[in-house]
């Protein structure tokens, strides 16, 4: 069986050692499970640390808040009689109060491998708030569901924000213990850092990035499944779009479609401008009428993304070209087409939703430029995702 982090700092006494004594405390969402699906709040104060706070990232410990900038309170666990900050509520760094009610934070969360995922931002946060004030991180390592894949552009100087920690680019290849010592090197850090890694974890093997021994719970309510986990690095995009990403629906983010587009016409159209990014999976053209959210209540034409079962395949699936193709082929099969959203994003005011996802304008000039070919999008990314996978190359522990 695949062994997390978590699994393997509960069955190896020697890894809990240095913990003897200390004030623990464990930054974790509902995703965050033991092998036998024990909550690692609950599996930790079994073990018989000392647990003295529990943190939340964004949609909370518990997983219950749905959508962008909804805010979770900090509240006292009522099974361990703990505080249990949010980092997505007053504040999403842990502040002076927070930070003395512990000496390590355990920081066990499963994530997407990508970017704009926040939790990777919580991470950072976490580890610049620790090097200040003289704490150690843990982080108890999980599967990158994506897999080793790079894709996208990197982020721009000036673009950071809680969806842009960093110059990585959207889809990073990395686990979250993996991605935190690049922060500590790249910030130039000066914290105890530690990852207890995974065993038995093969990126590349079946499953490739999930394994298929364990069970896929959503980290945050919109990830549902592993299709989800593998079009997010594009589908993430469409909250800076007026299209639905399919929230009020039960396939969220891997989907998209509006009452005013033909589904049919734009599949055909991005066959058409670059059959080569619709590799490695099928698209299928759908109906759906959401039940909140963007088009709540209308019938809208859409398109779900099946990068999943025969049609698979990992190597060649390119999700964030996919969805850029798609905003293309809808800019050339409409050219007055809203197709951006105006809206505040992540606490980000004064600049486009999409423009903040991908860490610059670039993308969506690209889009925006009726001349512009599907070769200038590879020759404005290439040389990102190269130098990436130049870069991250050192921090590879599987």
């Amino acid at each position: 069986m695949t062994l997390f982090g978590i699994d393997r700092l509960l069955a190896e006494p020697e890894l809990r050692k240095p913990l003897e004594g200390k004030r623990v405390a464990l930054l974790a969402h509902p995703a965050s499970v033991t092998s036998d699906l024990t909550h690692s709040l609950d599996a930790l104060a079994g073990a018989g640390l000392r647990l003295s706070a529990a943190f939340g990232p964004q949609h909370g410990l518990r997983g219950d808040k749905q959508d962008n900038m909804v805010e979770s309170e900090d509240f006292t666990d009522p099974v361990h009689g703990i505080p249990v900050f949010s980092l997505y509520g007053e504040v999403r760094r842990p502040t002076g109060q927070s930070l003395g009610t512990f000496d390590t934070i355990l920081i066990d969360m499963q994530d997407l491998g990508c970017r704009i995922y926040t939790f990777i931002t919580t991470l950072l946060y976490v580890l610049e708030a620790a090097a200040e004030h003289g704490k150690s991180v843990w982080v108890l390592d999980r599967p990158n569901p994506a897999g080793r894949p790079v894709e996208g552009l990197t982020l721009r100087p000036g673009w950071e924000s809680f969806v842009g920690a960093g110059p990585i680019p959207m889809r990073h290849g990395l686990t979250l213990g993996e991605l935190g010592k690049w922060f500590v090197d790249h910030f130039k850090l000066d914290v105890d850092y530690r990852v207890i890694a995974m065993q038995g974890w093969q990126p590349d093997g079946p499953g490739f990035g999930w394994p298929v021994d364990r069970l896929w719970i959503n980290p945050s309510p919109n990830a549902a499944n592993l299709n989800m986990a593998r079009c997010y690095a594009g589908s993430v995009m469409l909250e800076g779009a007026t299209l639905s990403e399919g929230r009020g629906t039960t396939r969220p983010l891997e989907l998209f479609g509006a009452p005013d587009i033909d589904a049919r016409l734009v599949i055909a159209e991005m066959q058409r401008l670059a059959p080569q990014w619709l590799d490695g999976c099928a698209l299928r053209e759908i109906s759906f009428e959401p039940t909140f959210h963007k088009h709540v209540g209308k019938l809208c034409s859409g398109v779900h993304i099946h990068a999943e079962g025969r049609f698979y395949d990992h190597a060649a699936f390119k999700p964030w070209r996919l969805q850029a193709l798609a905003f293309k082929a809808i800019r050339r099969l409409y050219p007055e087409y809203e197709l951006w959203r105006d809206f505040p994003y992540e606490y980000e005011f004064g600049k486009l939703a999409i423009d903040v996802i991908n860490g610059s304008p670039l993308l969506r000039g690209w889009v925006d430029d009726l001349e512009a070919a599907p070769g200038d999008l590879d020759t404005l990314t290439t040389p990102d995702e190269r130098a990436w996978e130049e870069q991250r190359a050192p921090y590879l522990l599987y």
